[in-house]
């Protein structure tokens, strides 16, 4: 496996003006060998001069938050990191990797959850290059493996957990946010680790059910919200039917037998607990008639 070895290349501008001095000084010698007419001296500077321009394309610049791997003869020779102009061996190939933060999005992929309930899902990943070395040699093409990885990342993690949550404390994709995207960032880092690339932030961008079943899930879900509502509904309402009952007794306002007792909580649930208002009947006779 390779591994980045930070090289520091020679000065750029130092080597560019010794060149200079150098290619101005042949040719001058140049042209005046070729007034003497001396052959020979016209082909030792001519080598000069083509040894001058040999020299100069080794010249490179590196950008800020870049790198320049280089190569000789298809071996790895280092990484040039540092911004700034540089020169090396002219027969070095010198190849550019951006160091700067990327994102990519996945495309909408769809999935079964841990439920086996069909879904649409879709990821942010926030990466960068952090070994130039495995980025290069270590896979084929980087960029692409991101790609292909972080997808088989999302199904994973999808397969893994339900869309909601069934049970008291289960971890759900739709209710967890936050848990959801930890681990999405641990499955993406462990896949793109081996071809030296750092996972920054990873999240889901798109969740829902898949179109054949989203109908038939929204009902679903609104059925667990009312069944959900109306036990809350209901339990106020004993709770208050319990402290009428009391503060009727305690106050002493009347005396209800458990027959009375039943029909005036059976009333009041009824008030409380129904969708509509209620309509009053007004008695005109005893309480017990």
């Amino acid at each position: 496996m390779y591994r980045e070895i930070t090289r520091k290349g020679t000065p750029g501008l130092l080597v560019l003006f010794v060149f200079l001095a150098i290619g101005g000084v042949a040719t001058w010698r140049l042209i005046e060998s070729a007034r003497v007419l001396n052959p020979l001296a016209v082909a030792l500077w001519v080598l000069v001069l083509i040894a001058v321009i040999l020299g100069l394309s080794g010249l490179f610049a590196v950008q800020p938050n870049d790198g320049k791997v280089l190569t000789l003869f298809g071996k790895y020779m280092g990484t040039v990191r540092e911004q700034g102009l540089w020169w090396a061996n002219p027969f070095y190939s010198k190849k550019r990797i951006s160091l700067r933060v990327r994102n990519f999005e996945t495309a909408k992929l769809k999935v079964n959850d841990n439920h086996s309930n069909p879904i649409e899902i879709g990821a942010i990943v926030v990466w960068k290059v952090v070994d130039t070395a495995e980025a290069m040699f270590e896979v084929d093409d980087y960029t692409h493996y991101v790609v292909i990885q972080s997808e088989a990342a999302v199904r994973a993690l999808a397969q893994s957990y339900p869309y909601d949550a069934h049970a008291a404390g289960e971890i759900s994709l739709s209710t967890h946010p936050a848990e959801i995207s930890k681990a999405l960032q641990s499955a993406v880092h462990d896949r793109l680790q081996t071809a030296g690339l750092e996972v920054i932030e990873a999240r889901l961008s798109h969740l829902a059910y898949a179109p054949e079943i989203a109908a038939a899930m929204l009902r679903r879900q609104q059925a667990n919200a009312i069944i959900a509502a109306r036990q809350r509904i209901v339990e106020g309402a004993v709770g208050m039917v319990e402290n009428a009952l009391a503060l009727i007794s305690e106050k002493g306002i009347v005396t209800l037998d458990d027959e009375r007792k039943a029909t005036m909580v059976s009333n009041l649930l009824v008030v409380l607990c129904s969708d509509k208002d209620a309509q009053p009947v007004l008695n005109t006779g005893s309480l017990y008639q």
